[in-house]
């Protein structure tokens, strides 16, 4: 495998702090805690970790409302403690990437404060975007836009004169207001901010809302106001994906070749790209601009043969054709963890870890890089009843309901033990995590599944150690192969890659072939194959 450019096969652990493991007894996750579980990282094979943010923050989104892109929030630690950790994981060998929140801010942001007490059309406002109301007396908003945490994407402010205002835009919530990247201070602003945390070790960025930053210039009225807020996703074509934002990911790839140029070590830019296309997704990976952005059609595929042949053939004719790698992944903080998302209750409790364990090594099978959400190797289901006076989704507080709320993905790990808090808190007997842990987190706990050679977290080991040893796998392309309906398999080189999506047995391997097998059903020879990785997901 190239491992000049490490990150076009790279394996990336997503860390999301709060919830990985607390050093100080107060139930929330910390740098402190990242650093002690490195060695657990290590052992499970990633060759780097992506950080959520830990900025300080009014934590209305967990963080994603930045109030200083230069600090640590002290929830989470110092800046000595973030260098700490940083020399502790490249001396293991494991990189660093900072997730960056480009499109919006905090409402405590000191820029941001500064524009509500300056005056219509002042320089200060315009950092961001403020705009008349319409209608009598200015009480409409400025457009029809929706926000994807629900309700709409203006907020309308008191003057210090003390009469109603103008209008400032967020496509979150009225805690995160969006910057106005037509503004150059803006841009001057981030390029120190990307700067700064260069400077300080880092090996890259996660970039938030990629695809977001640059507004229409008009601001005009959508013509499906609520496809934001319905979907929650990045559809209004008039908020997201605006040409101008390619130039923003030209510049900020040049800082990082600047940075390589140095000292021979390469920076990483992933962006989190939600476009409508493969096609569109490839445009954000061109050589001038991100190194790699994430495909989330895998993750949002049904579990059938065709869905996955479908995205993946995509992905590798539009993405791998720009001469990037797809970036893919399965799950992440916002999304419904894997094996309650592939789960069907009528099939039984097992059905969903099955498909998650035959989907996580089909995914380290594929050509290109891959990113592990915590917690998905020790095979956790989401936590779908946590009551309502716990949640802190501003989805939920928005919008008043539990539907694609992200609280259940982000329960604090179980580390050991046999009740709350499951070593997650070294507190005293008693410290609750900021977020409840049910009971059967038990059997998950990672002490358990390492002791476990059957467990979640060996297979991901043992599928990360072969992608590390066999050449065939990592970086290059694939070749389909025909087989009989609800198997999935294709070629690396003369490795095969097979997946049963349904109940349908293959013949015997042959001598010989080695095997990675992840359940019961026979694993067994297939065309033009000296190897088999077989998979079985029924």
């Amino acid at each position: 495998m190239n491992r000049h450019h490490w990150w076009r096969d790279a394996v990336i652990y997503q860390v999301y702090v709060r919830s990985f493991l607390d050093s100080t007894g107060d139930g929330i996750g910390d740098l402190a805690g990242v650093r002690a579980g490195l060695p657990y990282l290590r052992k499970l094979g990633v060759d780097g970790i992506w950080l959520s943010p830990f900025y300080p923050s009014p934590q209305h989104d967990h963080g994603y409302d930045v109030a200083d892109y230069r600090d640590v929030d002290p929830v989470y630690g110092d800046l000595a403690e973030f260098d700490r950790l940083v020399a502790a994981a490249h001396r293991l060998g494991v990189r660093v990437l900072l997730d960056i929140v480009p499109n919006h801010c905090s409402s405590a942001h000191p820029w941001f404060r500064e524009a509500l007490a300056a005056a219509p059309g002042s320089p200060e406002r315009a950092r961001f975007h403020f705009a008349d109301g319409r209608g009598p007396g200015g009480d409409e908003p400025p457009n029809n836009w929706h926000a994807m945490f629900g309700g709409p994407a203006w907020t309308r402010v008191t003057e210090a004169d003390g009469r109603p205002g103008q209008w400032y835009l967020h496509m979150f919530t009225p805690e995160q207001p969006d910057w106005n990247w037509r503004n150059p201070e803006v841009a001057d602003e981030f390029d120190g901010v990307l700067r700064f945390w260069l400077d300080r070790g880092v090996d890259g960025f996660r970039i938030d809302v990629a695809a977001g930053l640059f507004k229409h210039p008009d601001l005009p009225d959508s013509p499906d106001p609520e496809a934001d807020a319905r979907t929650r996703d990045s559809v209004n074509p008039l908020a997201w994906n605006q040409p101008e934002v390619h130039d923003v990911w030209r510049h900020w790839r040049a800082v990082c070749e600047e940075y390589t140029a140095r000292d021979g070590r390469e920076r990483l830019l992933v962006g989190e790209v939600s476009v409508p296309s493969a096609r569109e997704h490839a445009e954000y990976v061109r050589p001038d601009e991100l190194h790699q952005a994430f495909f989330f059609d895998l993750l949002g595929a049904p579990w059938d043969a065709d869905a996955f042949r479908k995205v993946i053939s995509e992905a590798m004719q539009d993405i791998a054709g720009t001469g990037s790698t797809v970036t893919w992944v399965l799950n992440n903080h916002d999304q419904v963890r894997t094996v309650t998302r592939y789960g069907e209750p009528a099939e039984g409790s097992g059905l969903g870890a099955a498909r998650a364990r035959a989907a996580a090594l089909l995914m380290l099978a594929l050509p290109g890089a891959a990113y592990i959400y915590q917690g998905e190797e020790l095979g956790l289901p989401e936590v779908v009843d946590l009551p309502d006076d716990v949640l802190t989704d501003p989805i939920f507080r928005r919008t008043g309901s539990r539907a694609r709320i992200r609280d259940g993905c982000r329960v604090p790990l179980p580390w050991s033990g046999q009740a709350s808090p499951f070593g997650f808190t070294s507190g005293d007997e008693g410290a609750k995590p900021w977020l409840p842990q049910p009971d059967y987190f038990a059997e998950y706990a990672t002490h358990r599944a390492l002791a476990d050679t059957r467990s979640s977290w060996h297979l991901y080991r043992d599928g990360l150690q072969l992608r590390s040893a066999l050449h065939q796998l990592g970086e290059g392309t694939l070749r389909w192969l025909d087989t009989q309906p609800g198997v999935l398999a294709f070629a690396r080189d003369d490795l095969v890659c097979a997946v049963n999506f349904g109940t349908a047995p293959v013949p015997a391997p042959v001598d010989g072939t080695p095997l990675l097998a992840s359940g019961p059903c026979p694993p067994g020879e297939l065309p033009g194959s000296t190897a088999a990785w077989w998979i079985d997901g029924s």
